[in-house]
């Protein structure tokens, strides 16, 4: 997938979300049985493994012989984990403007998580939020949820909002208290968020401690644009920064503030990364010209592990 689009390109592939996911995740699982991961279980729609004791009627005898395993035909109903995508919608995801932005990496790597979740007969929902959950679905697993969220995925996407702040702890604390079955959370998001001082991290480790106190299993994706937002990476010539959630401007040099820069955010990141060790929740470095792999393998794991 070409890292710099065209407005039109970025319309007209969005437009075929489905045809972009089924790609993404054919070509990681192609990758998958070639490489040291081909134990995971990527169990697609058609079958799953027989459990011993369940009924026999719905065994593929015809697969068993030539597999020599027994496999079960799986049905729409049939479900084996819960789990909801959470978008964060805040202005900062629209950075970088030219070429693929973390919002456009966000999407598309949710729309593949979503097609895997429905080859395995995982029942999924989703979430749009800024600094309040702004749109929620149930989770489902069939075929006409998955269009039905694809379509809001592009709806979303299409309608970028200006100084739009994030609220994460908050959104959080609405979604240990609306989802009351024991699911897997996964997040897409910069974490950042406008001033994110001391209380608002103690704010968002609160929130994170919610969802494991309700039994979530957490993913987070942290979305960046390393060359520029994590090394600062700018020629040192003057630059004009603009805050996209608050507006705020700065004309600098980089070299002028890169230190200062660079030190409150790698003191937030090992905070977060701190606590996220303390809770057992999944935290990974998600940068938006490494491709997908990496996101739908991370699921993978974790999946396994709760298997």
């Amino acid at each position: 997938m070409p890292p710099s689009l065209s407005s039109n390109q970025q319309v007209q592939q969005l437009a075929n979300l489905e045809l972009l996911a089924r790609q993404v995740v054919e070509g990681f699982i192609t990758g998958l049985h070639q490489s040291p991961f081909h134990g995971f279980s990527v169990e697609f729609a058609e079958h799953r493994l027989y459990n011993n004791g369940e009924s026999v009627k719905n065994i593929d005898w015809k697969l068993m012989a030539r597999t020599d395993r027994l496999y079960v035909k799986q049905f729409e109903e049939e479900t084996n984990l819960r789990s909801y995508l959470l978008l964060d919608t805040s202005s900062s995801m629209n950075y970088p403007d030219k070429g693929l932005s973390k919002m456009q990496f966000s999407v598309y790597a949710i729309a593949a998580l979503m097609y895997l979740f429905k080859k395995q007969r995982d029942a999924f929902g989703l979430c749009f939020f800024s600094d309040k959950v702004d749109w929620l679905s149930r989770a489902r697993s069939t075929s006409n949820h998955l269009f039905y969220l694809f379509a809001e995925l592009e709806r979303m996407y299409l309608q970028p909002r200006a100084k739009s702040q994030t609220d994460i702890a908050g959104v959080l604390h609405h979604i240990a208290e609306d989802v009351h079955q024991r699911s897997m959370i996964i997040l897409f998001s910069d974490m950042l968020e406008n001033g994110m001082d001391e209380q608002k991290a103690e704010a968002l480790f609160s929130a994170l401690q919610h969802l494991k106190h309700n039994k979530h299993e957490i993913v987070i994706f942290n979305v960046a644009d390393n060359q520029k937002e994590l090394a600062f990476d700018f020629s040192n010539q003057p630059h004009h920064f603009i805050d996209l959630e608050s507006g705020e401007e700065l004309r600098a040099h980089p070299n002028q503030i890169r230190g200062t820069y660079l030190n409150s955010l790698n003191n937030w990141r090992h905070q977060l990364q701190l606590k996220c060790a303390q809770y057992h929740i999944d935290l990974i470095d998600a940068n938006i010209h490494d491709g997908f792999d990496k996101v739908l393998k991370a699921y993978l794991i974790k999946r396994n592990k709760m298997a």
